[in-house]
């Protein structure tokens, strides 16, 4: 019991009011196939229309540039999966939504519990609740059905307006890089118009005329393809770099509905949030782009204080566990056994609302 006990406290100086402001982590990066390796950045629509997709690449007055490689958004949804999965899911309810043949689980609902998964389905009534209740100071009724949402932030922008900062953001940059282009050419195995392969003339396989039907012929897989001056990755001369923070003086905001309940929503909380943070990084961001800590810089771990100061921190992913563990069996975090089912006239009436109130603002 002792030891129990031990494990349940052993944080609280985090959640205190005297508390860090801040934990922070700095890691540095490198490609899998070596630090002056190419790799990938993410890619982002265009502002506007006729221009095309790139990089999200900012530079300086001095010539310098930082490219973005994952935004604070796309980490937070990559995270938030390891909860599905052991033995992290026995943290969290595992709360499945069912859409036709689909099961999806809301962890992997990108806006979380303000997604339009949750929103237009049984849930929906749960969440609002839960919502309002926030909106009233209490944040203990959407922890006990998506807590995940407490750690990596929700706006449950289309409905009640609740909103709550994530406590955990991490970014992914590159610095000073060189962007690279790269060409393509596909060449079909046969010569799909030729009379080799044609005993008669077959419609729809003959010469097309029109450049669009050219085009189209190609896109089917049946003509020469070249692919010129396309995004072919960039070299980081100035390295990469994972900052990431979590945000303690946030989730000293947090309240339940008692002084003791608001204790162990805090608590369990902080062991969410500590098991996301402490855990390594991820390695694969999408084809060409596998990153991995960089063994000859040594990964930063402090804990940031209000006047400024700093210190390390030693705070073990196994240590994060075990607290978590603790914190979420004091919590009492209820599995939920049946599955929410999507509901498609709630989805009609909800966008039909929405498309009312967005009439009415353009008047």
């Amino acid at each position: 019991m002792s030891d129990t006990n031990a494990t349940t406290t052993q944080f609280d100086n985090l959640i205190s009011a005297d508390g860090p402001a801040a934990l922070v982590v700095r890691e540095h990066l490198i490609p899998a196939e070596g630090a002056d390796a190419v790799f990938f950045p993410a890619t982002f629509a265009p502002s506007k229309k006729g221009d095309k997709s790139g990089y999200n690449i900012d530079t300086a007055k001095d010539g310098s540039n930082v490219v973005l490689i994952d935004s604070v958004g796309s980490q937070a949804n990559r995270i938030e999966p390891m909860f599905k999965e052991e033995p992290y899911s026995a943290l969290v309810p595992q709360i499945i939504i069912k859409a036709g043949k689909k099961e999806i689980n809301l962890l992997d609902a990108g806006h979380r519990a303000g997604d339009a998964i949750a929103r237009c389905s049984s849930l929906k009534d749960i969440l609002q609740r839960a919502c309002k209740s926030v909106l009233k100071g209490n944040a203990l009724p959407l922890a006990e059905i998506a807590p995940t949402s407490l750690v990596f932030g929700v706006w449950d922008s289309r409905d009640t307006q609740a909103k709550i900062p994530r406590l955990i953001a991490s970014t992914v940059r590159a610095y000073n890089v060189r962007p690279l282009t790269r060409s393509a050419q596909y060449i079909p195995p046969v010569d799909y118009l030729g009379k080799s392969i044609q005993d008669e003339k077959v419609e729809g396989l003959d010469e097309p005329g029109k450049d669009s039907d050219k085009e189209l012929f190609a896109e089917c897989g049946f003509n020469h393809v070249p692919a010129t001056g396309t995004h072919g990755g960039v070299i980081a001369d100035g390295g990469i770099r994972r900052d990431a923070v979590l945000a303690l003086s946030a989730l000293r905001l947090l309240n339940a509905d008692t002084p003791e309940n608001t204790v162990k929503l805090r608590r369990y909380i902080l062991g969410l949030a500590l098991v996301a943070f402490t855990k390594l990084p991820l390695a694969y961001y999408r084809q060409g782009t596998i990153l991995t800590l960089d063994p000859d810089k040594p990964r930063e771990f402090k804990a940031v204080c209000n006047d400024g100061s700093r210190a390390d921190a030693a705070i073990t992913h196994d240590a994060a566990l075990a607290f978590a563990q603790v914190a979420a069996e004091a919590f009492a975090v209820e599995p939920q056994n049946e599955p929410f089912i999507f509901d498609t006239k709630l989805a009609k009436t909800t966008f039909e609302e929405f498309k009312r109130k967005k009439g009415k603002g353009a008047e």
